[in-house]
Protein backbone atom coordinates (compact mmCIF):
# COMPACT_ATOMS: atom_id res chain seq x y z
CA UNK A 1 0.00 0.00 0.00
CA UNK A 2 1.66 3.09 -1.43
CA UNK A 3 1.63 6.46 0.95
CA UNK A 4 0.07 8.58 -1.61
CA UNK A 5 -2.68 6.03 -2.03
CA UNK A 6 -3.75 5.55 1.58
CA UNK A 7 -3.53 9.20 2.21
CA UNK A 8 -6.12 9.38 -0.73
CA UNK A 9 -8.77 6.71 0.58
CA UNK A 10 -7.97 8.52 4.22
CA UNK A 11 -9.36 11.88 2.97
CA UNK A 12 -12.28 10.39 1.03
CA UNK A 13 -13.34 8.28 4.03
CA UNK A 14 -13.00 11.03 6.36
CA UNK A 15 -15.15 13.43 4.04
CA UNK A 16 -17.64 10.73 3.95
CA UNK A 17 -17.41 9.33 7.83
CA UNK A 18 -17.50 12.89 8.92
CA UNK A 19 -14.09 12.70 11.50
CA UNK A 20 -10.88 13.83 11.17
CA UNK A 21 -7.95 12.19 8.74
CA UNK A 22 -6.07 11.19 11.42
CA UNK A 23 -8.85 9.07 12.48
CA UNK A 24 -8.55 6.66 10.01
CA UNK A 25 -6.23 4.35 9.58
CA UNK A 26 -5.91 0.68 8.15
CA UNK A 27 -7.65 -1.07 10.67
CA UNK A 28 -10.47 1.29 10.96
CA UNK A 29 -13.99 -0.05 10.49
CA UNK A 30 -17.58 0.29 11.33
CA UNK A 31 -16.40 -1.15 14.69
CA UNK A 32 -14.03 1.46 15.37
CA UNK A 33 -15.30 4.60 13.46
CA UNK A 34 -19.19 5.32 15.02
CA UNK A 35 -20.00 6.99 11.78
CA UNK A 36 -19.27 4.13 9.84
CA UNK A 37 -23.01 2.29 8.96
CA UNK A 38 -24.72 1.21 6.45
CA UNK A 39 -26.08 4.36 4.68
CA UNK A 40 -21.97 5.74 4.91
CA UNK A 41 -20.81 2.66 3.44
CA UNK A 42 -22.84 2.69 0.49
CA UNK A 43 -21.50 6.52 0.44
CA UNK A 44 -17.94 5.63 0.76
CA UNK A 45 -18.24 2.98 -1.99
CA UNK A 46 -20.12 5.73 -4.40
CA UNK A 47 -17.60 8.13 -3.46
CA UNK A 48 -14.61 5.49 -4.17
CA UNK A 49 -16.17 4.33 -7.53
CA UNK A 50 -16.63 8.12 -8.76
CA UNK A 51 -12.78 8.91 -7.53
CA UNK A 52 -10.81 6.09 -8.60
CA UNK A 53 -13.15 5.36 -12.24
CA UNK A 54 -13.58 1.26 -10.73
CA UNK A 55 -17.09 -0.56 -11.19
CA UNK A 56 -17.34 -2.74 -7.27
CA UNK A 57 -18.95 -5.84 -7.78
CA UNK A 58 -20.95 -6.73 -4.77
CA UNK A 59 -18.87 -9.20 -3.35
CA UNK A 60 -15.89 -6.53 -3.32
CA UNK A 61 -18.17 -4.13 -1.78
CA UNK A 62 -19.23 -6.76 0.56
CA UNK A 63 -15.33 -7.88 1.39
CA UNK A 64 -14.64 -4.08 2.28
CA UNK A 65 -15.07 -3.46 6.00
CA UNK A 66 -12.10 -1.57 6.80
CA UNK A 67 -9.42 0.61 5.15
CA UNK A 68 -6.87 -1.49 4.97
CA UNK A 69 -9.73 -4.09 2.88
CA UNK A 70 -11.10 -1.36 0.97
CA UNK A 71 -7.41 -0.40 -0.52
CA UNK A 72 -6.74 -3.96 -1.09
CA UNK A 73 -9.48 -4.22 -3.06
CA UNK A 74 -8.92 -0.60 -4.83
CA UNK A 75 -5.57 -1.25 -5.62
CA UNK A 76 -6.13 -4.97 -7.79
CA UNK A 77 -9.14 -3.15 -9.23
CA UNK A 78 -6.77 -0.31 -10.36
CA UNK A 79 -3.58 -2.72 -11.65
CA UNK A 80 -6.41 -5.01 -13.31
CA UNK A 81 -8.25 -1.73 -15.37
CA UNK A 82 -5.13 -0.39 -17.11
Amino acid sequence: MSAPFFERVRGIAADILEVRPNQITPQSSSENIETWDSVHHLNLILAFEQEFGVQLEPEEIDEMNNVERIISILEQKLNHHG
